[in-house]
């Protein structure tokens, strides 16, 4: 199967083209394509995909996602649905004399919808699930088998709630429909109010013959494991839409999503602050005042840093490129060293001596100073 094509080479702009620029580019492609004016066999699913890319990159917030998140990860975190969501396909449409939204609905997602005009089939539900890892993960990547329970479709029946052997009939009350109507007339007035069907409870069919292992339901309670892949520079709390992977359906709709919370642990030897990592070193004052070299961890093994001498307290050490890769895509932050002289708690005679003989000399130039009013 051939890979999806990026958003803006499918409206031909530039990722930097203004909102009007890509406005412009969907009507020329939208008045090309549309399958109202175009007959050929593959102007439908080329007028889906401009469709598409018009939904997302007209949308701020949309087009800020996918440029952050490329085409596959943006596909994991919006269903068609969310995509189609809010565009205003209507004025567009209006100007061309074409149907409006709906139509446009109808040929992506089907008459009305996912049930038809008759009963409207539910969509399955959404789960979250919660997966700790560890900074290393985070920096790295990781992909991660996690086990959820979710509802499924029963092996036994096929979903469809029946004993084997036996299937669903259409319920005689609705036809089908999963409705029914009751008119009222006052005067010249009438009013028609439409409800579930009582009978089948809005489903469009009775089973006379439950499945023992559902109990007629259609669905049942399962385990099941599934890869997740943690992109590298993920942040804590950041959360991954896995489409499709919720619970099914119990009447044959679509299925829910499963939505990923990652956690990320802390690391007892770094302080992470967006792409950038902090790491404490701790030196003597003589390391300080006389200046040294030191090894510090890092994300990606051992690195040499070089303490200047009179370092100050609080001083940072910036080492370019060794922080968490940005999610972005492009380049990573910076570790920063931050230099913390240590005063010991216990001195031996000697180094009191020292220290005393240290700090007279010190004293010195300040007294001189004083002396002379400086």
């Amino acid at each position: 199967m051939a890979a999806k094509r990026d958003y803006y080479e499918v409206l031909g702009v530039p990722r930097d083209a203004t909102p009007e620029q890509i406005k412009d580019a969907y009507r020329k492609l939208a008045l090309q394509y549309h399958p109202d004016r175009n007959k050929s066999p593959d102007a439908e699913e080329k007028f889906k995909e401009i469709s598409e890319a018009y939904a997302v990159l007209s949308d701020p917030q949309k087009r800020s996602q996918y440029d952050m998140l490329g085409r596959a990860g943006f596909n994991q975190q919006y269903t068609q649905e969310d995509i189609f969501r809010g565009v205003d396909f209507e004025t567009i449409f209006r100007d061309f004399g074409f149907g409006g939204f709906g139509d446009l609905f109808d040929m992506f997602f089907g008459r009305g919808g996912y049930g038809g005009y008759g009963h409207r089939k539910t969509r399955g539900n959404d789960l979250v699930y919660e997966l700790r890892i560890s900074l290393e993960d985070a920096f790295r990547g990781a992909e991660k088998e996690i086990e959820i329970p979710r509802n499924e479709t029963c092996k036994d029946c096929a979903g469809s709630g029946a004993a084997p052997g036996s299937s669903p009939r259409t319920c005689t009350q609705c036809g089908g429909t999963g409705q029914v109507q009751r008119v009222q007339a006052s005067g010249f007035a009438r009013f028609v109010q439409i409800t579930a069907c009582p009978a089948c409870r809005g489903s469009g069919s009775i089973i006379d013959k439950p499945c023992g292992a559902c109990r007629g339901s259609g669905v049942v309670k399962a385990r099941r494991r599934i890869n997740v892949k943690v992109p590298a520079g993920a942040e804590d709390g950041m959360q991954l839409r896995l489409r499709g992977e919720g619970d099914v359906s119990p009447d044959g709709g679509p299925p829910g999503d499963l939505y990923v919370q990652v956690s990320v642990t802390p690391d007892s030897r770094f302080r992470r602050e967006g792409p950038d990592i902090y790491y404490d070193l701790k030196i003597g004052f003589p390391q300080a005042a006389l200046g040294t070299e030191a090894t510090v961890p890092s994300l990606e093994g051992p690195v040499k840093v070089t303490i200047e001498p009179g370092t100050q307290p609080g001083t940072l050490i910036r080492l370019k490129g060794k922080g968490m890769p940005r999610l972005t895509g492009f380049g990573r932050g910076d570790m920063f060293v931050v230099v913390s002289p240590v005063v010991p708690e216990k001195l031996t005679p000697r180094q009191r001596e020292l220290l005393r003989e240290l700090a007279k000399e010190l004293e010195q130039p300040v007294r001189e100073r004083r002396r002379f009013g400086i």
